[in-house]
Formats: C-alpha cells, sequence, structure tokens
C-alpha cells in the first residue's frame, strides 16, 4: 500500500539495477564451404546462448539465408542484452539450407564457432574473427542438434572457414536524462511546521511491478518546493520503451523514517520528454482520499522545470575505442591458511576439486581476461617467507616457469599453475598486509594516465588485515588513478575491516583524505558456498557480485579526468564490402 516502507533518501537501498546495455551483433563469414553440386551454399547462421552457470544450450535466433553465397553477410542482427560481470557464452552454427524446413537436421551442417560475448566487445573496434570448425554432436534446449555433415567432406576439428563477428551498443543506451521538477500547494504533514518533501521515481516492469530508479533530495519545511535538477540514463527510466509508465510517489520526511505517503502520479519518459509544458504538470493524488472524500480534487501539484537528453559516453565506447583492462592477482600466502599439505588448509591442493583460492580466481580471471588483448597477467603472493633466503615478503611474484622477477603469467592457466607451483616453493608465514600490493599496481597505473587502460587488482585473503592505516593511505591514493580492487574472502574469519575497505556506505578516508572514488568491492566466499548449490552456479554469483561496479567505477575515473573514449579502429573487412574471388 502506498506509504508503506517508504524509501529512505540517501540511506537504505538504492535504485534498482539499471537494466541492461544491449548490443546488436552482426555477423558475417568468410570462405565457407560449399555443399551444392550445381551452386554456392545457401548459408543461415543459428545463435545459441547459456544461462549462467548451466552448460546447456539454447537456441536464441537464426538469421536470414542467403542464397548462393560462400561469403555472406548477414542482414539480420541478434540484440544481447550485454553484462561486464557474466561469462556470457555463445555459438554460432552454420547450415546450408537445403529446403523451407526449420528442423536444422534437414540441412548441411557447415561450422561453428564458440566464444564470449565480452571476447567480441574487448577486442579491438568490437570486431571478433573465429576459425570455423566442424565441432563435435552436442545437444541443445529445443531437441537434439544434428551431427556434423561429416560425410560430406568435413572433418572434426578441421578449419572451414572464417566467421566475424562486430558488436555495437545500441543508440539508446547511451542517453541520459536531466530533469528538474518542483511542486505547489502540497499537503501539509507536519504538526509544527509544513512539510518535508521528497519524491521517489519508479520504472515500471514487464510483469506489472515497479522498481525504484530515483530518488530525490528532501526540501524542508515547505509546501512549494524546487527540487535540484538530476541525471539519469533512460535505460534507468524506462528500459528503452518511451511510453512505459513511470511512477512517481511523493512522500514528507519523517526523521524516524515512517514517511508520510502525500500522492502520486503517472507519466512516461515520451510526455517528460515534451519538456516544460501544459502537459508536464501533474496532480498529486492520495488514493485513499479520493475514495473518502467526494470533494477531494488533489494533494498538490508537480511541475516539470526544464528536461534535456545527451548521449553519455559508455563503458563500451572506451572498450571499442581500444582501452584495454589490466588484470593482476594477489593471493594471501600468511599462515593462518593452515598448512598446505592438509585437508584442512585453505590452501590445500585436492586431485578432486579447485581450492577456495582457485575458485575465487578462476570465476573472475575467466570474465575479466576478455577485456586484455595479450593475456599475460601478474600474479603476486604476500605475506611468505620467500627462497632463497627466507625473507618474509609482502609483494612477491609468483613462482612461474622463465623469468623468476617478471610477475606476469600466460592466461588464467598461467596464474593458476603459478599459484600452484609458489605453494611448494614458499613457506606461509605473515603477517596480512595489503598496503604493498596496492601500491605495485598503483605504480603502474600512475605510469597510464591517458585512458588507454585500466587496472584491476584482485586480492584473495582469509585474515583479518594487519596494515589497516596504511591500507587506507594506499587505497585513497589509488583512488585518483584508473584503478579498481575486489577483495575476495575466504575461510570463516571476520571481516568486518574489508567492509569499511568497501567504502559503499562510508567513503574511505585516511589522514583527513577522503578518497576521490569508491574503488573497492569486497565480498566473503563463503556466501556463495554455504547454499550447498552447484559450484559453477554460486561462482558465476560471486563474479557478478564483485565486478559488478567496476564499469561505473571504469566511467568515474574518465568522467572526472575529462577522458573521452579513442574512436574505434576502422575494421579491415566490413561487412558488405566487396569479397575477392575464390580460388
Amino acid at each position: 500500500m502506498a506509504g508503506l516502507g517508504a524509501p529512505e533518501p540517501g540511506s537504505g537501498p538504492g535504485p534498482g539495477p539499471v537494466p541492461a546495455t544491449r548490443v546488436e551483433l552482426t555477423v558475417s563469414c568468410r570462405q565457407l564451404l560449399d555443399k551444392d553440386t550445381f551452386s554456392k551454399s545457401d548459408p543461415l547462421c543459428v545463435l545459441y546462448t547459456q544461462r549462467p552457470g548451466s552448460r546447456q544450450w539454447r537456441e536464441f535466433g537464426r538469421t536470414e539465408v542467403i542464397d548462393n553465397s560462400l561469403n555472406p553477410d548477414f542482414l539480420r542482427k541478434f540484440v544481447l542484452d550485454y553484462f561486464f560481470e557474466e561469462k556470457q557464452n555463445l555459438r554460432f552454427d552454420l547450415y546450408d539450407v537445403d529446403s523451407k524446413s526449420p528442423d536444422l537436421s534437414k540441412h548441411d551442417f557447415l561450422g561453428q564457432a564458440f566464444c564470449t560475448l565480452g571476447e567480441i566487445v574487448g577486442s579491438a573496434g568490437s570486431r571478433l574473427e573465429k576459425p570455423l570448425t566442424m565441432g563435435t554432436v552436442t545437444t541443445h534446449a529445443r531437441g537434439r542438434r544434428p551431427a556434423p555433415a561429416v560425410s560430406n567432406g568435413g572433418i572434426p576439428g578441421k578449419k572451414c572457414g572464417t566467421i566475424i563477428l562486430i558488436a555495437e551498443e545500441l543508440g539508446n543506451c547511451r542517453d541520459v536524462a536531466t530533469l528538474q521538477f518542483c511542486a505547489n500547494k502540497l499537503d501539509k504533514k507536519d504538526f509544527f511546521g509544513k512539510s518535508d518533501p521528497f519524491m521517489v521515481f519508479y520504472r515500471s516492469n514487464e510483469d506489472g511491478t515497479f522498481t525504484i530508479c530515483h530518488k530525490t533530495e528532501v526540501v524542508r519545511n515547505t509546501l512549494n518546493p524546487v527540487w535540484q535538477a538530476f541525471a539519469i540514463p533512460v535505460r534507468a527510466l524506462c528500459n528503452g520503451d518511451y511510453d512505459r509508465a513511470i511512477k512517481v510517489e511523493v512522500y514528507d520526511w519523517d526523521r524516524d523514517g515512517s514517511h508520510d505517503f502525500i500522492g502520486e502520479f503517472t507519466t512516461s519518459y515520451r510526455e517528460l520528454a515534451r519538456g516544460q509544458s501544459q502537459f508536464n504538470v501533474y496532480e498529486v493524488v492520495n488514493p485513499r482520499k479520493k475514495m473518502k472524500k467526494k470533494k477531494y480534487l488533489n494533494s498538490g501539484t508537480v511541475t516539470l522545470l526544464s528536461f534535456a537528453v545527451e548521449s553519455d559516453h559508455t563503458f563500451l565506447d572506451y572498450i571499442r575505442g581500444g582501452t584495454q583492462i589490466n588484470f593482476t592477482v594477489a593471493i594471501d600466502f600468511t599462515a593462518s591458511n593452515g598448512n598446505p599439505s592438509q585437508s584442512t588448509s585453505l590452501h590445500y591442493l585436492s586431485p578432486y576439486q579447485l581450492n577456495a583460492y582457485a575458485m575465487a580466481l578462476k570465476a573472475v580471471g575467466e570474465i575479466i581476461q576478455d577485456y586484455d588483448s595479450d593475456k599475460m597477467f601478474p600474479a603476486l603472493g604476500f605475506g611468505a617467507k620467500i627462497p632463497p633466503d627466507g625473507r618474509v615478503s609482502h609483494e612477491f611474484p609468483l613462482v612461474r616457469n622463465g623469468d623468476a622477477a617478471n610477475p606476469a603469467c600466460s592466461g588464467i592457466e598461467g596464474v593458476l599453475e603459478a599459484y600452484h607451483r609458489s605453494l611448494r616453493s614458499v613457506q606461509l608465514y605473515g603477517p596480512t598486509n595489503f598496503a604493498p600490493v596496492v601500491n605495485h599496481v598503483a605504480r603502474s597505473a600512475a605510469a597510464v594516465l591517458d585512458g588507454s587502460q585500466y587496472f584491476v587488482l584482485l586480492i584473495i585473503t582469509d585474515g583479518v588485515i594487519s596494515d589497516m592505516a596504511q591500507t587506507k593511505e594506499a587505497i585513497v591514493n589509488a583512488a585518483k588513478l584508473p584503478m579498481s580492487i575486489i577483495i575476495v574472502g575466504v575461510g570463516q574469519a571476520e571481516f568486518d575491516a574489508m567492509v569499511e575497505l568497501d567504502g559503499d556506505d562510508i567513503r574511505i578516508s585516511s589522514r583527513g583524505k577522503v578518497a576521490e572514488r569508491d574503488i573497492v568491492q569486497f565480498v566473503p566466499f563463503r556466501d556463495y558456498m554455504d547454499g550447498g548449490g552447484s559450484p559453477v552456479l554460486s561462482m558465476a554469483r560471486l563474479a557478478k557480485d564483485v565486478l559488478a561496479e567496476i564499469p561505473d567505477q571504469f566511467i568515474s575515473y574518465m568522467k572526472a579526468r575529462g577522458i573521452k573514449p579513442q574512436p574505434a579502429p576502422p575494421s579491415p573487412d566490413p561487412p558488405g564490402s566487396p569479397v575477392p574471388p575464390q580460388p
């Protein structure tokens, strides 16, 4: 019922999640197999997706059929919701269509390619080329997937052409609206004063429910408030549907949180976009009063004072323009983890399953690696005695084949291998100091301030932090740099200090200086494993939660420094360009 559980302005749970960024995929192929005797193949592309944590493929959609072509540029696009924080697996199957039957088993299989959506958008110019192979037999949600047509000349694993995938962010994802409202003659709710009004905006969902998307500030002791202008992504306001209802509730703020409901009205983005006019003066109506009082008209009016919309630079604009995300891992090798040779240790290397450190590293790393072109990831350890002299170090490169002084490992698998080797060569010790590894990455970030690179540090730890003051100072300094920090706490320790570093409620400060941005995200690993569900799904949830804030942190740095994205590099073979004749 309206008025119950009104949200607290400036505290409590914030607005609901912004609807996903939407990207449009364009598909082209080159040098497909020719399956027709008297002409060329008539190709069709089928896209399959997987839900997070699931291995089952579901058909997402199909392109049109292009007649008599081995180098098709498909006109029909695939529009997908894009989430930086999720591993979004895609599979593209190509067929030579021989009839009008929708049954794919009636047509010749031409090859397939696998990738993630992050791989496409993270490639130069958001353009990815992959070889098509004959693949293996799999199944999908619509039933049996036809076996590849290896009997007609195809060999499983053999290359059979190339697929070209181009991702482009849809235009209305980048629009930001700036609005300002005032109200007139609102109901008086306070006994000794007038009212302290604020407004809450909700976007409607397809199922008829509403999701909070903005709260104004409170204007004290007035029935005629003028609220400050505010900016909001258009997709947060209406999810791209300009006619979708937007509900606005008006409240009188009370210190104890029991805010009094004044009334409500509904509008839409299309109506608001008309700007200041007679169409954007709204009666604030309290449904209860309207039912009880015959002469009740309204509880005041709200007027739109100004409206403007402009296209903002988005995370994908920078990625498409070539900005690389550099990923560094720092692993806790303190003695509180327990003896790695014993199964009770958090570092125990079981032959049957990954330990918590490896699971967290793999879950986060497999997503973020799509945004780093060379796939070389620095891997550090802290809190151990290291060879040859047994000195305690809080910033040492994990042991790997090759240069012992170079912490960069090849791919996430390379980081895991270096972690395993290090467990066999160092002595777990202590204490738990974060500042050295934070400063290590900060030095790299400070050397690249032009927007071409952004740095993400993943710290995996089991313990209570020992150098809190130094770590706070390091984070406050790092907040000025192109850098974010993710902390995953493993084990059963109390992680109160990590919550303080997170800074979601109170921005972290050191020596009287407040951090310029919130750059830390902390999650306890146990929160994702205590439910007893699928480990794959649990790790997908963990990665989603720790990575969800990275795009906003990234944009906040670029905006604060006035850095604009570079233009995307020109495509070497844009769809629709002439194709050289095949030999």
